[in-house]
């Protein structure tokens, strides 16, 4: 059986949300913002050392894979978590890491007990 045109579009719409977080720098900023709340991309600017430019790129790509929402207040815009779901997406790759490093260990520890031998 082949994949649905359903599940392709469904698979094309997961890859483009991972595809927005495939970045360190927006990485940090999902983080950041999951942390400590809104942040304006002025206070964005200043912790991630980058230009503001560079910064609003990435708020962009954020916003537009539905991972952050923004709301307007006066003349500065403030960026929040679209759903609290992103925060426990992150926790999960959290685990995976943590699952690879315990797999990396274990094998390490087989390869030097080897050695000893």
């Amino acid at each position: 059986m082949t994949m649905s045109e359903d599940d392709r579009l469904r698979a094309e719409s997961r890859a483009g949300v991972l595809k927005a977080l495939a970045h360190p720098t927006r990485i940090y900023i999902v983080d950041l913002i999951d942390r400590e709340g809104p942040h304006c991309v002025c206070d964005l600017t200043a912790r991630v050392g980058a230009d503001t430019s560079t910064v609003s790129r990435h708020l962009s790509i954020l916003k537009n894979a539905g991972i952050l929402s923004d709301r307007k207040e006066g003349t500065t815009v403030y960026y929040s978590l679209a759903c609290s779901c992103i925060a426990e997406f992150m926790a999960g790759l959290e685990n995976v890491l943590h699952a690879k490093y315990r797999n990396e260990q274990k094998a390490y520890s087989a390869v030097m007990a080897s050695r000893v031998d």
